[in-house]
């Protein structure tokens, strides 16, 4: 069946930014004199921020709320995003061959949009998307496929029309049993999961501008 959209991740698929969000939550235990446990940061990756933050709140001796928490957490992120965060290898050159090719598409992130639109917007990149679905947003995370089915209505594809790019084999298993055509993005914080992202995804990149290389359009 013809490709007709795409949805993005944003964090280690298109940005270089996996790390600010390990860093993150660790940082901010360590302002307040707590010694995070060891691997916090892989702990709550996959969760959102309200999830992460809760998490923090009944795990350690903290007095703020959940609502307090992921505010200090986003905003120990939030400069990296507004004047770091850098665009991964080939991210614009693929962005600007499907435009040119008529994909529709969106973004489906565990970040918070204000994040992702100071990034795309100091970055030029925030035009080529129809919107941008945050799991904070749709009440849900990647580990179920609410967030993908929500801009799959939006951007009006079937699942099997709808290319996800993804770098986290959690994420890509839930767009792949929900219908998706998976695209695996190599990414350093995910090298453990690297043989079984090759083995679960339709295709597998080490760089974004190596998709339209083997990709039939």
């Amino acid at each position: 069946m013809q490709i007709k959209a795409a949805i993005f991740d944003v964090d280690g698929t298109l940005l270089d930014s996996l790390g600010i969000w390990e860093e993150a939550d660790e940082e901010y235990l360590s302002r307040r004199g707590i010694t995070p446990e060891e691997g916090l940061g892989r702990i709550l990756y996959p969760m959102t921020v309200e999830e992460a933050s809760a998490y923090i709140r009944e795990h350690y001796p903290v007095e703020q709320t959940i609502e307090e928490i992921g505010k200090g957490v986003l905003e120990i992120v939030r400069e990296f995003y507004e004047q770091k965060a850098p665009l991964k290898p080939g991210a614009e050159e693929l962005l600007r061959k499907l435009k040119a090719q008529g994909i529709s598409m969106a973004v489906a992130t565990t970040g918070e949009r204000m994040l992702v639109e100071a990034a795309f917007e100091r970055l030029g990149i925030r035009e080529f998307f129809q919107d941008i679905y945050t799991c904070t947003e749709t009440g849900a995370g990647k580990d179920r496929p609410k967030i993908y089915q929500l801009a799959a209505e939006a951007l009006q594809a079937w699942p099997e029309e709808i290319l996800v790019f993804e770098d986290a084999l959690y994420a890509i298993r839930t767009a792949a049993k929900a219908g998706f055509v998976t695209v695996g993005v190599e990414d350093p914080y995910n090298a453990p999961d690297k043989e079984a992202i090759r083995e679960t995804a339709d295709y597998y990149i080490e760089e974004l501008a190596e998709f339209p290389k083997f990709w039939e359009w």
